[in-house]
């Protein structure tokens, strides 16, 4: 456990005993499509060499083959172009996985999982993981705790590697023992994805490093690591979002300092990271209550050649895990895209 972890689980001796004991959806894109995506082509061309030349002569901060992005970020091209065309354009710009927001294509038509899968690995893409929602009032809710084993099917019929929910563990609300309601759920959501060969996820915004509403003192993302197995539930560290967390809630609600970097908790246990979201932001104290303002990657003040060089020097190493970028509101999703696989390709390594 990091110095900054021992401090916030200090106040409660039985989950430091558990943190130390744990240690969108298509056919092929018509003749609008190709000429709303033709333009791009050369854009993405020059963007790729921009790529080459990297910063500095070291080795790629990226692991061949390890770049996704969630396809979330193009929404509204998916929603008119469907998938087709978007795929073709991720192929150019040199991705290599994608992460699903859904499974249907708006206007673009229908479309059958079968159909998406085959249409995936046509463009030379692998389907690395799926978000679905956690709980929801709707009976007829498609999400985990409602409709777990169709979930589980669809992610198979998919051939996912993993499979999880952006939805926080709020369900039985902000307190500790709520939290370990939620862990519970969890385990057994992980459990049932393992016996289908899946990994569980969870995907953190800014409030799971928050405190709880009954112990003060105790970090609510600690509760999560400790009460849920190491083995049946993993972690997608929204990395854009963690640092907001880090600015809104590195004081306690007493008003003591409660620091912490969010490199520690992935530096801890790294194989409870294997997919990450690479979002970017400006730091700004009046961008309230967040404190940054989210950019394209490689716009913002997130030094990602430091947190990606950390994460390869672990001792599961480069190939552990799978880098998806991500912009929740991009002004041009297609450029976002383009511009994201460029930055993150030039990055290098010190000292290789």
């Amino acid at each position: 456990m990091s110095r900054t972890r021992r401090t916030e689980a200090a106040h409660d001796p039985e989950l430091v005993h558990r943190l130390s004991r744990r240690n969108m959806l298509g056919v092929a894109a018509g003749a609008t499509a190709a000429a709303l995506l033709g333009a791009a082509a050369p854009a993405a061309a020059a963007a790729e060499g921009t790529a080459a030349s990297g910063h500095g002569h070291g080795r790629p901060v990226l692991p061949p083959g390890r770049l996704g992005i969630q396809l979330y970020s193009l929404r509204d091209k998916v929603a008119t172009l469907g998938f087709a065309a978007v795929f073709a354009e991720l192929q150019k710009y040199g991705y290599d996985e994608v992460e699903y927001a859904g499974y249907s294509q708006g206007s673009a038509g229908p479309i059958s999982l079968a159909q998406l899968k085959r249409l995936t690995r046509d463009h030379g893409l692998r389907p690395i993981g799926s978000h679905v929602g956690y709980y929801a009032n709707d009976p007829g809710a498609y999400t985990f705790a409602q409709n777990l084993d169709r979930v589980l099917d669809d992610a198979a019929a998919l051939g996912l590697p993993h499979i999880g929910t952006a939805s926080g563990p709020w369900r039985y609300g902000s307190t500790v023992d709520g939290w370990k309601r939620c862990a519970e759920e969890f385990n057994r959501f992980g459990a049932a994805a393992r016996k289908r060969g899946m990994k569980f996820y969870q995907h953190n915004h800014s409030e799971e490093f928050s405190f709880a509403g009954d112990r003060p003192d105790v970090r609510l993302y600690d509760v999560l690591l400790a009460e849920t197995d190491p083995d049946l539930v993993y972690l997608e560290m929204d990395i854009f979002w963690a640092y907001v967390g880090q600015y809104r809630y590195s004081v306690r609600p007493d008003g003591t300092p409660a620091p912490f970097d969010p490199l520690d908790y992935v530096l801890d246990q790294p194989h409870r990271y294997p997919l990450f979201h690479v979002k970017d932001g400006d730091r700004d104290d009046s961008a309230v209550p967040y404190g940054y303002r989210m950019t394209d990657v490689g716009d913002g003040d997130i030094d990602y050649r430091r947190f990606m060089s950390a994460v390869n020097r672990t001792r599961h190493g480069r190939h552990a895990h799978h880098w998806q970028a991500e912009h929740d509101n991009p002004v041009e999703s297609l450029a976002f895209a383009r511009k994201s696989s460029a930055h993150l390709h030039s990055l290098r390594e010190k000292g290789h």
